[in-house]
């Protein structure tokens, strides 16, 4: 309901903008589009076809760039910074949390990015320097170095007039981070305990022990899950010495929730998880045709296997036409359970001590599912055709192909994990290569033998 009102409402904004476009008048543009905010102006931007997209940008006030730049997709980020010189990208980017600007400028060229660090304030530069030092989808490079840090050894009156003296707190800040003098991670020390302490505890007394950093190279993935798992709202990320590097807050987590929900979803179709809605046609053309063409190599091993049983097929017609409903059932029921198998791997939940289980549990889903279809379509096959023969050939063929189905949809990302392929990407192609292949050879060799 939420996501639709949104829908329904950035749709209406930028028909109004189209509308005062189209009008000429730029000055009521400008004026409609900077009284939004940076999240609404980038939704626009990406609800926009390229030639209304450049326009609306170029009337983007200055100061907001750096704040609408980290809310679009790379694809379209990527766009707008070609567009600007080292030192606007500087500028767009003040102000900025670190490992925004980081993930900002991890889009451009190294030549580019190089100038970019040269130009930025150098506290800044440090900053951004040391989550760069860590790749874009682990701990060290979601990471935050704004932190407030504390010694255990300061009361609770101490560490809150030292709180005063900060203008505001960074955002997200849950918790203070206790290190000693080397940096080395201590605990943390909750607000909403702090807030309510006699002044005279010391943080020794009033600090969880107890909590789990982050080591600075664990996954994106693994982070989230952690940060799911166990409600946080920030966490502490060192390194492998234990030193405290900074801390990753909800926001950057939910984003990387969003990012592999898009990545499974668009990986389904051979698509970037990036794919711009509104990208140009000679940039989209070839990125579908890769995976098209890869979908028609399996597609005539599939027909190798029918041409093989040619002979059988000429005698019998009503095989071309019951032949393409044993493949659709085990694609679909392969489907289903290669489905189910992606978001487990992704959500952690599949291990070797569960795999086992699992593969049982769709091989009998696969032989129950088999025997009740088909039933359905013997019984549907031999009205049609007059022949009961038929109609069990393609019940044996059924019972068989939902069975390889099931278990196919579970071994094949499971191999596809082991040898680090992803199986939200290449799973559904081989997927649909062995459910065609096993589909069409035993009901057509079934037929070949009744039939001669």
């Amino acid at each position: 309901m939420g996501q639709a009102v949104e829908t329904n409402r950035t749709q209406a904004q930028l028909d109004e903008l189209t509308r005062a476009l189209g009008s000429g008048t730029f000055v009521n543009v400008r004026h409609m589009l900077n009284a939004l905010p940076a999240t609404d102006i980038a939704r626009l931007l990406e609800s926009s076809p390229p030639p209304t997209r450049a326009v609306l940008w170029q009337l983007v006030d200055e100061q907001d760039e750096g704040e609408i730049l980290q809310e679009l997709g790379d694809e379209l980020q990527s766009q707008f910074l070609r567009s600007m010189d080292a030192t606007e990208v500087a500028a767009a980017t003040e102000g900025l949390e670190p490992d925004d600007v980081a993930d900002i400028l991890q889009r451009l060229p190294e030549k580019v990015l190089q100038e970019v660090l040269r130009v930025m304030d150098e506290q800044d530069r440090a900053r951004v320097e040391q989550v760069l030092d860590y790749p874009e989808n682990t701990a060290g490079g979601l990471m935050n170095t704004d932190t407030i840090t504390v010694r255990a050894r300061h009361t609770a009156d101490v560490v809150l007039r030292y709180l005063r003296r900060h203008e505001e707190l960074p955002a997200m800040t849950d918790s203070l981070i206790v290190v000693n003098r080397s940096d080395m991670l201590l605990g943390v020390l909750p607000l909403r305990r702090l807030l309510v302490a006699d002044p005279a505890a010391t943080v020794r007394e009033m600090m969880d022990t107890e909590v789990e950093a982050i080591p600075a190279e664990m996954e994106a993935t693994e982070v989230s899950q952690l940060f799911e798992r166990n409600g946080w709202v920030s966490a502490p990320v060192v390194d492998d010495s234990g030193r405290l590097l900074g801390r990753i807050t909800i926001d950057d987590v939910v984003y990387v929730i969003r990012e592999e929900a898009e990545h499974s979803l668009m990986s389904m179709a051979g698509l970037d998880e990036d794919e711009d809605t509104f990208a140009p046609v000679l940039k989209t053309t070839p990125r579908r045709a890769v995976w098209l063409g890869i979908n028609l190599a399996t597609a005539f091993i599939a027909a190798s296997v029918i041409n093989l049983f040619q002979g059988t097929i000429d005698k019998v017609v009503a095989l071309a036409v019951l032949m393409p409903i044993v493949a659709s059932m085990g694609g679909i029921a392969g489907t289903q359970t290669l489905t189910v198998m992606v978001r487990g791997i992704a959500l952690g939940q599949i291990g070797f001590s569960n795999q086992r289980w699992l593969l049982n549990r769709e091989f009998l889903v696969g032989v129950l599912n088999g025997l009740l279809w088909s039933v359905v379509v013997a019984l549907a096959a031999s009205l049609w055709f007059k022949d009961w023969q038929i109609g069990a050939i393609i019940a044996a063929a059924m019972v068989i192909n939902l069975v390889t189905a099931g278990v196919a949809g579970t071994l094949i990302p499971l191999l596809m994990k082991r040898y680090s392929i992803d199986p939200a990407l290449a799973g559904g192609v081989v997927l649909t290569t062995v459910t065609d292949v096993v589909g069409f050879m035993s009901f057509l060799g079934l037929a070949t033998l009744v039939y001669g």
